[in-house]
């Protein structure tokens, strides 16, 4: 894979996203802060356009690792981007009163509720973007997006536009080491904060970001790959047929070319 134009990348996203409102009734950007590397990539994307950028903290009994993790790269961009501004939107007790009035069967079914974490922050960030007007940004990156679905539907999957989709995994990291995203994060393995426990990607998907990368740009006989190689070709292709049926037509940065 040729080497990545780190500047060249950055400087096409920041002038999509500010010709993307251009021409609506919007002043800038909101976007959800997870903790993880996505969140920080896309937030030190919009805060560079020098738009109003509203970063969110939306805590749901969360470990307390994610949570500090979010805060501190918040900070940063405050401090450094006089555009950019952080909130707290704690939605724990929201959470909460929202398991006792579903069924119990729902309250106790941990997919259902790790899900239900993702649609009340959707809801927050399009709570305060139309207040604000701001545009809820995606952080989906090509594997989670249009590879295997790692996104939840109509929750951090409904956003009105994603600067970031069109990246795998390693080059998101390496566009976060370049902006300058800090380093425990850069550290930490991805997670979709989602669980309330220190649970990362890798560990529900049962595949690494490197290993599912290579999968989804393999084009020789099965014949050559290893057997770990086939097991994690397996996963792919069981999890991007799934989500052929929950992908939403966001407009997503095209980098042909540009990478």
């Amino acid at each position: 894979m040729p080497e990545l134009n780190c500047e060249k990348i950055a400087s096409h996203i920041i002038d999509w996203l500010n010709t993307y409102i251009e021409d609506i009734p919007v002043k800038g950007f909101v976007v959800g802060v997870s903790g993880g590397v996505d969140s920080a990539l896309v937030s030190s994307l919009v805060a560079r356009t020098g738009k109003e950028v509203i970063l969110l903290n939306m805590p749901i009994r969360q470990a307390s690792s994610e949570y500090k993790r979010a805060q501190n790269q918040i900070k940063v961009l405050e401090d450094t981007y006089p555009n950019v501004r952080g909130l707290e939107v704690n939605l724990t007790s929201t959470f909460d009163a929202f398991t006792i009035s579903v069924p119990e069967n729902s309250a106790e079914n941990a997919l259902a509720m790790a899900n239900s974490r993702a649609r009340l922050r959707m809801t927050a960030l399009y709570a305060v973007g139309q207040a604000n007007q701001l545009l809820v940004t995606g952080t989906g990156n090509k594997i989670e997006d249009f590879g295997i679905g790692f996104f939840t539907k109509y929750g951090d999957g409904g956003v009105d536009l994603n600067p970031i989709g069109d990246l795998l995994k390693s080059e998101v990291f390496k566009l976060a080491n370049h902006l300058g995203v800090i380093e425990e994060i850069l550290k930490a393995k991805p997670t979709d904060g989602l669980w309330g426990d220190e649970r990362n990607d890798e560990d529900q998907i049962g595949a690494s970001y490197d290993e599912l990368e290579f999968v989804m740009n393999f084009n020789g006989e099965e014949s050559e790959l290893t057997e770990r190689q086939k097991e994690v070709m397996a996963i792919y292709t069981h999890l991007h047929k799934i989500n052929q049926h929950k992908m939403n037509p966001i407009p997503v940065c095209d980098l042909s070319g540009i990478k």
